[in-house]
């Protein structure tokens, strides 16, 4: 038991740079308390003294602010910082390694008895205020967004954001081009090649570069066709592709406004 308990002061050191010595996290982190109590009441909820269990558990969210349910489980280093209104709900599953914010909430969508509340694989991090709901699983090493709310599975090493929680970034993915290309590839069709970087957290920048990822994709199969049907002796591609302005995207009665407002962000001096 003493074991365990160093080993959760230690993550406490790994996690929180605020944290200067033993006493002060054995004597201020009301997560490592919550943990400590939801450890003797999910021993008694499996032995059957469900009230007790459940007012232990109780107790514990009066002391810290925090509600775990005894029939969750929990795994080796698990680290809620700062805790205030976390909530984990009864059939939740918590691997090693993960590390929740304030005001996260691991609950369900059904009333139906059995598996109904997430489990998070080793190493998750779940951002402040974020809802995990449901019986959906997130994979090792995924990291969920401040005040997200995710409903469906989440990849192992995704990030996710948004709500609904949207994926903006994911390791070992297929290669996708870099963010020169992307500029290239964006500056030839007329458009701003803002935002298009692989690591940008907007869920609507990242779909822009998806969506000239596959602009690119295209282009390349499109020169390819053509450079084989000219040495086939066919003569095609030989003009360029012409780029898109304001006008294309706008009607008259609004273009004057549309370009003021543009002017007013950039000044032409």
């Amino acid at each position: 038991m003493f074991s365990r308990m160093k080993e959760d002061v230690q993550s406490v050191f790994h996690r929180d740079p605020a944290a200067r010595n033993t006493f002060e996290v054995l004597t201020n982190y009301p997560g490592l308390h919550a943990i400590w109590f939801h450890r003797l009441s999910h021993k008694i909820w499996k032995a059957n003294w469900k009230w007790l269990a459940r007012s232990i558990s109780t107790f514990s969210r009066w002391l810290t602010g925090i509600e775990i349910h005894p029939g969750a489980k929990l795994g080796r280093r698990f680290f809620i910082d700062h805790g205030m209104g976390v909530v984990i709900g009864e059939t939740a599953e918590i691997g090693n390694d993960v590390t929740l914010y304030h005001g996260v909430t691991l609950g369900g969508t059904s009333w139906t008895a059995g598996k109904r509340h997430p489990t998070l694989e080793d190493n998750v991090v779940v951002g402040a205020g974020a809802k995990v709901l449901g019986p959906i699983t997130v994979h090792k090493g995924a990291k969920v967004g401040s005040n997200s709310v995710v409903v469906r599975d989440v990849p192992e090493n995704a990030t996710i954001i948004g709500i609904p929680g949207r994926i903006v970034a994911q390791q070992n993915k297929p290669a996708a081009p870099t963010d020169g290309e992307r500029e290239k590839i964006a500056k030839k069709y007329g458009f701003d090649a803002y935002a298009v970087a692989t690591d940008n957290p907007d869920p609507i920048a990242h779909a822009i570069s998806v969506m000239v990822d596959h602009v690119h994709l295209v282009d390349k199969k499109v020169e390819e066709m053509c450079q084989a049907i000219n040495k086939m002796g066919g003569d095609v591609c030989g003009k360029s592709i012409p780029t898109l302005d304001l006008e294309d995207f706008s009607d008259s009665e609004h273009l004057e406004d549309i370009k003021k407002v543009s002017d007013a962000f950039d000044p032409k001096i």
